[in-house]
C-alpha cells in the first residue's frame, strides 16, 4: 500500500497529539495526583504510537511504546512521578516533534532515539536516579574528551574585536565555536537561494557570528562556490553538519573549532549584551496543517489551506469586478442593471464575510506552544513564572497567525529572561517570588490586540537614556527633554540593548527593533508601557486580514489614492486662514489638540493639474499612529471603498509610505498609503 497518500493526515493528527501530550503533561507537572491526565497522555501516546507504526516510522514508534510503558505505571499508580521522570518524558516528547518536523520537512523521521530509550527502560526497572544520570553524563563527557581536533585560530579569520567579544562570552556559557566552510554543487544555479536555507538551518540551531564574505556579497552571489561561517551553537559539530547536507546542491561541509588566544580578546569598560542565540526547538509550523472548521451540527471538515488561498485570490478579482460593475451601473443609469448590480454586492457581501471567516484561525494554535517554553526557560533562569494566557479563542486570519510566532517568541522570552527577577528579589522587593506573565488577545474594531504582560521590575529608563546616548541613538543635549514613554521606545532602536552580559534565553541574535518590523509588514503596530518596580506591558495591534480591506479613495491632482479606514479618525475640511505655522511646519487645531500637516501633493511629487482648483478651503483626512495624529492634505474625498490589497512587487520594495496597491472599477491602479510611515 502507498502510505503517502495518508502522510498529510499523520503530520497533522501527530502535530495534535503532540500539543495534547504538552499541554496535559504541563497540567500533571503542577497536579501529579491527577490520573486524569496521565490518562489524556497515555491516549494520545497510544494512538502516535500506532499511526507512526503503521506508516513505517520505527523511531517514532520504539521511543513513543517505551514513553506509553512509563506512562502505564504512572496511569495503574505503580510508579510515582519525579521532576527527573518528567524531564525524561519531556525530552522524548521533543524528540518525537523533531521526528514530526523532519517528516513534514521531507525527511524519513530517522533519530537516534537510544538514549531516551534507555532512560525510560530504566524508569520501568526502577533503576533510574538523578544521580545514575549524573554518572551517565559524566560517562559520555570522558568519553567524548577525545584528541582535539585542529582549530582554526579566530585572530587568523580577521574578526574584529565584536565579534571575538561575542565568540569569548559564547565560550564562557558553554556553547561550542565552529567554523563553517560550505561548498555548493559546481553547477548550483541559485546560489543565494541555496545560502538563504543554509543560514535559516543554521540560525534555528544556534547562532551566525560572521560570514566571509559579507552576508551581503553572498546574497548577491558575489563568490564562487564556497563561504565561511563563525557559527555558536549547544549542538555537536555532527548534528550540524547533517543538517546543512540535508539541504540539496550541497557538497562539502567542513567544521572546525575555533580557538582563542587571550592575547586576540578585547577588554571593554563595559560590556554590551550580545544575545547569543541558544538552541530553541523548532516548533512546528502552523502553515504545513490544513485548517479545522466548526460546521453548524457540531461536525468539523478539513480544509487545505491552499485551496482557501485559491479561493481568497479569486474572489479579490470578483472584489475588483465587483466595483468595475457598480460604475458601469451609475454611468449607464438604467434601474434593471442598477437593481441587479447590488443584490449582486449584498450577496458577494455576504461571500466576503464568509470567506474570511473561514480563513479565521484562533490564536490558540501559537499560544499553546507557549506554556511548555516557559517551563524550560524558567528552570534554566531558576525562576518561577505562571503563565496566564487570556482570550486564546481570539481569531485572526491564518496569514497573520503564521507571522507572528516569532515576535511572541521574543517577547515572552524577554520578559522572562529580563522583566521578572529572581526569587530572591523579588522576595527582598516584597512581592511574591512567583512571577507572572500575562499573555492576552481580544477584538477591538478591526484589529485584534495582543499584550504580552510581567510584573517584573519595570525598564531601568536611567539606563536605557545612559546606552541610547552611547550608541549615538539620541542627542545627549536633547536626552533630558525626552517623556519617559519616548524613552521606553528607545527600545525599539535598531540593534538596542542594555544587558551587561550575554544572554542565551532571549533575543536569539535579535533585538526588539525585529519584533517592530515583523509587526509593522502584517500593517500593525507595538508599543510598551513600563511602571518601574511593577511591571513591563508590551501591545501589539494588529489587522483581522491582510487580503481586503476598507479604504478611503481621495484625489490628488489627478492621481487616487486609498487610505486604510483603520487609521482614518476623521474627514474635515479646514478653511486656509485656520491653518498656522509652528516650528516652520503647517498645523491645525484638531479638538484641542496641534496636529501637523502633510500635504500628499508635495510628499508624492504629485504634478499640479489645470483642472483642479484653488479654493479657499482644503480637505484633511486625521490619522492616527498610536498617541501620534497628522493630517493628510488632499484635494477631494472620492469615497469609502472595499479594495484589494495587491503587493508592488520586489522591484518596488522601498517605496515610501506607500504599501501596496489596489484596482480600481474603471481600471485604474491606486496606490495603498501607509499612514504609520508619514507619521514616522
Amino acid at each position: 500500500m502507498d502510505m503517502n497518500q495518508y502522510l498529510d493526515m499523520f503530520i497533522e493528527e501527530s502535530k495534535e497529539h503532540l500539543q495534547a501530550i504538552n499541554a496535559n503533561l504541563l497540567l500533571l507537572e503542577n497536579d501529579p495526583g491527577n490520573i486524569t491526565h496521565v490518562k489524556e497522555i497515555f491516549r494520545s501516546a497510544h494512538t502516535l504510537k500506532g499511526m507512526s507504526a503503521t506508516m513505517g516510522f520505527e523511531d517514532m514508534a520504539n521511543l513513543t511504546h517505551e514513553a506509553e510503558n512509563v506512562l502505564d505505571l504512572i496511569r495503574n499508580q505503580k510508579l510515582m512521578i519525579t521532576s527527573d521522570i518528567m524531564d525524561v518524558i519531556f525530552q522524548s516528547v521533543d524528540l518525537i516533534e523533531g521526528m514530526v518536523i523532519d517528516i513534514t520537512e521531507g525527511g524519513d523521521g530517522s533519530a537516534d532515539v537510544s538514549g531516551p530509550v534507555k532512560k525510560l527502560r530504566a524508569i520501568v526497572a526502577g533503576e533510574f536516579t538523578a544521580e545514575s544520570e549524573v554518572a551517565a553524563a559524566s560517562a559520555v563527557a570522558i568519553e567524548e574528551e577525545a584528541p582535539a581536533e585542529e582549530q582554526i585560530v579566530a585572530g587568523e579569520q580577521d574578526l574584529d574585536d565584536y565579534a571575538l567579544m561575542v565568540l569569548k562570552q559564547s565560550k564562557e556559557l558553554g556553547n561550542n565555536l565552529m567554523w563553517i566552510t560550505v561548498t555548493l554543487n559546481d553547477n548550483c544555479l541559485l546560489k543565494a537561494a541555496r545560502s538563504y536555507m543554509v543560514f535559516d538551518q543554521l540560525e534555528s540551531l544556534g547562532e551566525v557570528i560572521k560570514t566571509k564574505p559579507t552576508v551581503e556579497d553572498i546574497e548577491n552571489e558575489r563568490f564562487e562556490t564556497s563561504f565561511e561561517i563563525a557559527y555558536v551553537t549547544m549542538h555537536p559539530a555532527d548534528k550540524i553538519r547533517s543538517a546543512i547536507l540535508n539541504i540539496s546542491e550541497i557538497q562539502d561541509v567542513k567544521i572546525d573549532p575555533i580557538g582563542l588566544k587571550e592575547a586576540q580578546l578585547p577588554v571593554p569598560a563595559v560590556v554590551e549584551k550580545v544575545e547569543t542565540a541558544a538552541p530553541v526547538k523548532k516548533e512546528p509550523d502552523a502553515q504545513q496543517a490544513p485548517v479545522r472548521k466548526q460546521a453548524a451540527g457540531g461536525k468539523t471538515i478539513r480544509v487545505d489551506i491552499e485551496r482557501l488561498d485559491i479561493l481568497m485570490n479569486l474572489f479579490s478579482e470578483l472584489v475588483i469586478d465587483r466595483g468595475r460593475l457598480e460604475q458601469l451601473a451609475r454611468e449607464i443609469g438604467k434601474s434593471e442593471l442598477q437593481e441587479t448590480v447590488e443584490h449582486m454586492s449584498r450577496i458577494s457581501g455576504d461571500l466576503q464575510n464568509i470567506i474570511l471567516t473561514m480563513r479565521m484561525v484562533p490564536v490558540e494554535q501559537v499560544f499553546n506552544r507557549f506554556p511548555r517554553m516557559i517551563r524550560d526557560l524558567q528552570k534554566d533562569l531558576n525562576k518561577k513564572v505562571n503563565l496566564e494566557i487570556i482570550g486564546a479563542e481570539t481569531e485572526l486570519d491564518r496569514t497573520v497567525i503564521d507571522e507572528i510566532g516569532d515576535p511572541l517568541n521574543h517577547l515572552l522570552r524577554n520578559s522572562l529572561d529580563h522583566g521578572i527577577e529572581s526569587p530572591a528579589d523579588r522576595k527582598n522587593a516584597g512581592k511574591p517570588e512567583e512571577g507572572t506573565i500575562v499573555l492576552r488577545a481580544f477584538h477591538s474594531g478591526n484589529h485584534v490586540f495582543i499584550e504580552v504582560k510581567d510584573d517584573g521590575a519595570g525598564i531601568n529608563k536611567d539606563r536605557v537614556l545612559k546606552k541610547a546616548i552611547e550608541r549615538g541613538i539620541v542627542n545627549p543635549a536633547a536626552a533630558d527633554s525626552l517623556t519617559d514613554k519616548q524613552i521606553h521606545e528607545l527600545l525599539f532602536a535598531a540593534g538596542f540593548s542594555t544587558a551587561e552580559v550575554i544572554s542565551d534565553i532571549s533575543g536569539r541574535g535579535v533585538g526588539l527593533d525585529v519584533v517592530k518590523s515583523k509587526i509593522e509588514s502584517l500593517g500593525g503596530s507595538v508599543g510598551v508601557e513600563s511602571v518601574r518596580g511593577q511591571g513591563t506591558t508590551f501591545l501589539i495591534q494588529l489587522p483581522l486580514t491582510l487580503s481586503i480591506i476598507s479604504a478611503m479613495l481621495v484625489q490628488v491632482q489627478d492621481e487616487k489614492y486609498a487610505v486604510p479606514l483603520s487609521s482614518i479618525i476623521e474627514t474635515a475640511v479646514f478653511r486656509k486662514d485656520q491653518i498656522m505655522m509652528a516650528h516652520r511646519q503647517k498645523v491645525i487645531d484638531f479638538r484641542g489638540r496641534v496636529v501637523p500637516l502633510v500635504s500628499l501633493q508635495d510628499i508624492f511629487q504629485v504634478p499640479a493639474s489645470d483642472s483642479v482648483q484653488d479654493d479657499e478651503e482644503v480637505a484633511v483626512i486625521i490619522v492616527r499612529k498610536g498617541e501620534k495624529m497628522a493630517g493628510l492634505v488632499v484635494d477631494s474625498f472620492i469615497g469609502q471603498q472595499e479594495i484589494v490589497l495587491k503587493s508592488l512587487g520586489k522591484y518596488l520594495v522601498n517605496v515610501f509610505a506607500i504599501s501596496g496597491a489596489t484596482i480600481l472599477g474603471d481600471g485604474q491602479v491606486a496606490l495603498i498609503i501607509d499612514c504609520n510611515a508619514l507619521i514616522k
